[in-house]
């Protein structure tokens, strides 16, 4: 497992680790970002459920729905 998120640069193993991410992963990264704020947009962001379990499977029918609407559209 590697990391995405770049490290402030305060050391020289931080500049290290940067160099180490790789730039078309990383540039992925906003793709995520921007479909995690489309979903909190579109079914909102509170968490109903109260245990993890029960928290996962909310979250799983979020992508669900949000995939079968971009689907729908195209």
């Amino acid at each position: 497992m590697r990391p995405l998120i770049k490290y402030r640069g305060f050391r020289p193993i931080d500049h290290a680790h940067n160099a180490r991410i790789d730039e078309a992963l990383y540039g992925q990264r906003a793709l995520s970002e921007t479909v995690f704020s489309v979903i909190k947009c579109t079914l909102g962001d509170a968490m109903r459920a109260r245990f993890w379990y029960r928290e996962f499977c909310e979250i799983v029918l979020a992508y669900v729905v949000y995939n079968i609407k971009r689907a729908i559209k195209q």
